[in-house]
């Protein structure tokens, strides 16, 4: 779980920096490594556990197993994005920022990138 946060954070900070984008350099480590984290953490953890259970995990091919998690982490994850970018600003003290604004596009889009890795390496393990 700590490369699937360091990974993204360094990758993204690092554009962020280069870009002069100090939104992006903030996100990096907040919502897009720990959103890639927490996808890692969730998906691993599920396909350890219940993968045996659901047939479908080994006998399709890897790249559709990667795409359908991925593309279920990133509808979640895009959901909780935009719920939480209307949510927040109108029920708590929080001024709506570009930040917020940014977790509609940040999250799918990390989810997406940790559930294709995390599926794919699991995969090539488990035949």
């Amino acid at each position: 779980m700590l490369v699937a946060y360091l990974a993204p954070a360094l990758m993204a900070g690092a554009g962020g920096v280069a870009s002069g984008q100090s939104g992006l350099t903030m996100a990096a480590f907040t919502s897009i490594a720990g959103t890639s984290a927490v996808v890692a953490l969730l998906i691993g953890s599920w396909l350890q556990r219940r993968a045996r259970a659901r047939p479908w995990t080994t006998a399709l091919p890897r790249t559709m197993v990667a795409a359908i998690l991925a593309v279920g982490a990133a509808v979640i994850a895009g959901l909780v994005g935009w719920f939480a970018s209307r949510w927040l600003p109108a029920h708590t003290s929080m001024v709506d920022t570009a930040w917020l604004a940014r977790l509609q596009f940040d999250l799918p889009i990390s989810a997406a990138v940790a559930a294709v890795i995390v599926s794919w390496r699991w995969r090539r393990q488990n035949p």
